[in-house]
């Protein structure tokens, strides 16, 4: 199938989705993009498999086979994410350091190791004969939060900026973490050997700040000596482009290395105000940024519905949806909570309590499209029946996490801000003077 076919397809399904959102639904759009692409694919996916519609089968075959993978991560990545870092309110962000870090690095090793020893455990009351090691490289997979839904979706849902850079900054960095963690349990399960958790952490991390340090430095240059928006613009693209393919190359994180990047050059710009208000008095490159992160976003969605396409159910996927269902928001829930035990109650972001803040972060955990890009990754080594389970799961967590607790993330939040509100106020009235 060409590309031109697959983009009008895309494109249609954008289309069509948005406008009856918006005529009829009114949800939040990214949501409703992917729920009925979902719905849609799902249908044509069912009708397929009645006798008689072989043709059908077989066209719908060839479009959700397309690399999902390799357009997601070796095209498009880095210029999502660097669109979302690049709006990254840098004072809330320097507040909740602390908070973020945790929940990037500990949270999500603690998160990806529960979910597969708990995946493994359930496992071994079913016919799927997993390792204990291939769980936790699923759990790899589902337990980084996505960039893309935290700065797409929870974004727009009216969320306390403190709130969001918390959640925003973490669902950036803690990729990093997952894919070292990815990388790692990869080379046990396929038994290639040769790599030590610590050290590809800290060549990831150390790699990518390098680069993105050095890029950026140099393209900053560049981006004063130059007074046209048009060219800035282009000057960011290369930024961004040229950082995640060295870090690639060299076997550094990308996607630390965008976070990074844009969090450089949306401080940059917001230092360069006064100048570039005579410069740029349209904010050309403010809305360029926030368009092509809109319509990435919205292609990325539709393509998470295409996939399904090429779906396979696995036998045993009512027992699956439960366990990913339930397994992941235990595995969040427990990384959450250790992260918050070294925080400490006094030192919580937004002014939560422990458990306030461990539930709002854990019902706020979207997956989204790199996980999907990571699972589809594991075809070259996992045996087809693993492989399939995999993807299920995968399927699951995205569908689950984007749509339901996506659509009621914000009523959870309005909930727990109202229980912080009364614990605030009758802690006043018990301590009228203010003394501890």
């Amino acid at each position: 199938m060409s590309g031109i076919v697959l983009f009008i397809i895309l494109m249609f399904i954008i289309v069509l989705v948005g406008v009856f959102n918006e005529r009829v639904l009114k949800m939040q759009g990214d949501i409703a993009l992917i729920l009925f692409s979902f719905v849609i694919c799902g249908g044509l996916f069912a009708i397929s498999q009645i006798p008689g519609m072989e043709n059908l089968k077989a066209n719908l075959k060839v479009i959700g086979s397309f690399n999902f993978e390799e357009y997601l991560i070796d095209t498009v990545l880095c210029f999502m994410i660097f669109a979302g870092a690049s709006k990254v309110n840098m004072l809330k962000f320097g507040q909740n350091l602390k908070s973020i870090s945790l929940l990037a690095l500990l949270s999500t090793v603690i998160s990806s190791v529960m979910y597969g020893l708990l995946f493994w455990g359930v496992s071994q009351l079913l016919p799927i004969h997993m390792d204990v090691v291939t769980c936790i490289l699923l759990g790899c997979i589902v337990s980084p939060t996505d960039p893309i839904a935290a700065t797409g979706i929870l974004s727009k849902l009216g969320l306390s900026k403190n709130v969001m850079v918390v959640i925003e900054s973490e669902s950036l960095f803690n990729d990093g973490t997952g894919v070292a963690l990815f990388v790692f349990f990869k080379s046990l399960v396929s038994r290639s050997g040769g790599s030590n958790f610590l050290v590809i952490m800290l060549k990831e991390i150390f790699g990518a700040v390098l680069v993105a340090t050095v890029v950026s430095a140099i393209m900053l240059l560049l981006f004063r000596l130059t007074r046209e928006p048009i060219r800035q613009i282009i000057i960011s693209l290369l930024a961004v482009s040229l950082t995640y393919m060295l870090c690639e190359h060299f076997g550094f994180s990308g996607v630390i290395a965008s976070v990074l990047c844009g969090m450089i050059f949306g401080t940059a710009r917001r230092r360069m105000a006064p100048r570039l208000k005579v410069e740029d008095p349209e904010n050309m490159y403010g809305d360029f940024w926030e368009t092509l992160e809109s319509i990435l976003n919205a292609i990325l969605f539709a393509m998470i519905g295409i996939t399904i396409l090429d779906f396979e159910m696995s036998p045993i996927i009512l027992y699956l949806i439960p366990m990913a269902i339930c397994i992941g928001l235990i595995g969040r829930f427990a990384g959450v909570f250790t992260s918050s035990m070294i925080i400490g109650n006094k030192k919580m972001p937004g002014g939560y309590s422990r458990m306030e803040f461990v539930s709002l972060m854990t019902w706020s955990a979207l997956r989204g499209g790199l996980s999907l890009a990571l699972a589809m990754s594991t075809r070259e080594f996992l045996p087809e029946n693993i492989y399939l389970v995999v993807m299920n799961v995968v399927y699951i967590s995205i569908f689950f996490t984007v749509i339901v607790q996506g659509l009621t993330t914000k009523k959870v939040y309005t909930v727990i801000e109202k229980k912080k509100a009364i614990r605030l106020r009758n802690s006043s009235r018990c301590n009228p003077t203010g003394k501890q």
